[in-house]
């Protein structure tokens, strides 16, 4: 019974990857997801396509303020991607299967790359509102806790029982947009660093966030994770991008605290340059994967 069930996600994957491709002009080689107020990007997508998720077989719908809630196919810089206009949490109810779900479907579609971005707190005090981290590494707490989009029966057609996350996030994506960061003139506002997944939907206590930055984390968010470890499994590579949002208090002495709102906010205000640097990101990938295929 057990086997079963495992293998009918495997059979949603294949039926949502089959009507989207039965439908999508150009297939995907790249997917694009974009955090809390970030969904602006997908309409930079020329000839652009857009499914609503409550339209896709077997999507979940997205119900957080600022996740527009569809899939958006189209051509950025003469590549054909896909966006998500907002993701799926835990914390809305949903299995982790089913959060991950998008990310496999695009697998079965042909996508090659990963790009995720999402909104997060700095627990890093050189951090300030507005800057950019890059991820080079992720701390999972749910994970760390046994709760794996990975658990249950593996499917060897997706990727092996054990996968390793080494390199989970492409080295050569990440020096690659720290040379576009540095190109575009944003040296200033970007970083590297580690990222903590929490299960949310609360923002972290003054003790928890003590803990994380113990840890070594240097920003915390409610996603990404997930999806970071079923792409590696899928064999995608995949680049992480966070923009801190806030400043996450670290100390009883202070009545400050962050909203979702404030979060928007913060998103719409450097939005441009978030933009500019995935647009530049992913016009540099299809020029190494036509340079990789010619050496082939």
């Amino acid at each position: 019974m057990c086997k079963m069930y495992f293998k009918k996600r495997y059979e949603h994957c294949e039926e949502t990857a089959c009507w989207l491709q039965g439908r999508v002009r150009t297939p995907p080689t790249i997917a694009i997801i974009c955090g809390s107020g970030l969904g602006l990007l997908a309409d930079t997508l020329s000839n652009p396509q857009a499914f609503p998720y409550s339209e896709i077989p077997n999507f979940p719908t997205s119900t957080v303020p600022g996740h527009a809630g569809e899939l958006v196919f189209g051509m950025l810089r003469g590549t054909s991607c896909v966006c998500m206009k907002g993701r799926f949490h835990v914390y809305e109810g949903y299995p982790l299967w089913k959060v991950t779900l998008p990310i496999r479907v695009f697998k079965l579609m042909g996508v090659k790359v990963l790009v995720v971005t999402n909104a997060a707190g700095s627990l890093c005090e050189s951090y300030k509102t507005g800057d950019l981290m890059i991820i080079k590494d992720h701390i999972n707490m749910p994970g760390l806790a046994s709760l794996s989009p990975l658990t249950g029966p593996n499917d060897d057609r997706f990727g092996p029982r054990f996968p390793s996350l080494l390199d989970t996030y492409d080295n050569n994506l990440r020096s690659t947009a720290l040379d576009i960061a540095h190109r575009l003139g944003h040296s200033e506002l970007i970083h590297e660093g580690v990222y903590c997944m929490v299960g949310g939907p609360n923002f972290e206590s003054v003790a928890e966030a003590k803990f994380l930055r113990i840890l070594g984390a240097d920003a915390v968010g409610m996603s990404t994770a997930p999806e970071a470890v079923v792409a590696k499994h899928c064999g995608m590579r995949v680049f992480g991008l966070s923009l801190i949002t806030n400043c996450v208090v670290q100390v009883y002495e202070v009545e400050d605290f962050v909203d979702h709102n404030t979060v928007l906010e913060v998103s719409k205000w450097r939005s441009q340059i978030l933009q500019d640097l995935i647009t530049e990101l992913v016009a540099t990938i299809k020029h190494q994967e036509e340079d990789r295929q010619d050496m082939e």
